[in-house]
């Protein structure tokens, strides 16, 4: 069955931008959170991204106008699944939670529904279990942030049929992203798993005392010729994200490297969470909301 209604859990960073992406793609979408101030911080960051796309001529002031007629909020959960086709949810980075909306999610959509995360790390076998439908589940990670970066990895558990993949790798198309299929599940996927072995052994330097985080963001930006440096890229994600997929990662592997550094247990309990909190391992002026 083709996807005709879109639900996206979660309003913040991610959320609202790919269900943005999924309203420009033609889809009636609805964004759900349980924070009326999430949704109503949302739709004016939205609102203020598409203006700046109509003044740029990346889309005309009809498309932008279309988009929000299409584009539905409510902290209802059960409104937002009760005829959706495919929900995406990209709610906070812990395995608990996740869990809990899936079985909520699972109880409140069509049977034909495809339930999708957008976790950059847990991968979906991990919460299929909790629904009646696990050939239906699977990964679509989406890149920060969602309305600019072209990539998303769509993963198949060995619970996800081939018609969940194919219906996100299309769903995907349509949204104008390049969608990359990944046939076999490993927590992190490529992407992350790639930069979290830069980031570590970025902090790994830093804490043995070899360089200052700055100057470790100079080298990787001027000789790796990296846009951002690691450290600039962890206050982007948010301090919190990375501390909580290191978490997750340690709670699977049992590894003690990869439980989160001290550094970064360090700042999550003193709030300094990065751009999000206006002090990350850099200052900012001014806090940037999710």
């Amino acid at each position: 069955m083709g996807v005709k209604k879109l639900a996206v859990i979660g309003a913040g960073s991610m959320g609202h931008q790919i269900a943005m992406l999924g309203s420009l793609a033609g889809y009636e979408t609805t964004i759900q959170d349980i924070s009326p101030d999430s949704l109503q911080i949302a739709k004016s960051k939205l609102s203020k991204i598409m203006d700046k796309w109509v003044v740029k001529d990346k889309i005309t002031s009809d498309v932008r106008d279309l988009a929000f007629e299409r584009l539905h909020f409510t902290t209802d959960l059960k409104e937002a699944a009760g005829d959706a086709d495919l929900i995406i949810e990209a709610v906070v980075e812990k395995l608990s939670v996740k869990r809990e909306v899936f079985a909520d999610l699972d109880k409140f959509a069509p049977s034909h529904t495809v339930l999708a995360t957008n976790s950059s790390t847990i991968v979906s076998s991990l919460i299929a279990d909790v629904t009646s439908r696990p050939e239906k589940v699977c990964n679509m990670h989406f890149f920060f942030p969602p309305l600019i970066m072209d990539c998303v990895e769509v993963v198949k558990g060995e619970h996800t049929s081939e018609a969940t993949a194919s219906l996100a790798m299309e769903v995907c198309g349509e949204m104008n992203r390049t969608a990359v299929l990944l046939e076999k599940e490993i927590s992190g996927f490529i992407a992350n798993r790639i930069l979290f072995a830069i980031q570590k052994e970025a902090m790994s330097l830093y804490e043995g005392g070899y360089a200052d985080y700055k100057d470790i963001d100079v080298i990787v930006k001027k000789a790796l010729n990296h846009p951002i440096g690691p450290f600039e890229l962890m206050d982007l994600s948010g301090i919190d994200v990375g501390y909580y997929v290191m978490q997750q990662q340690f709670e699977e592997t049992g590894d003690p490297k990869d439980r989160p550094s001290k550094t970064l247990t360090e700042k999550m309990e003193a709030g300094e969470l990065g751009r999000k909190t206006g002090r990350g391992f850099y200052t900012y002026d001014t806090p940037v909301k999710n």
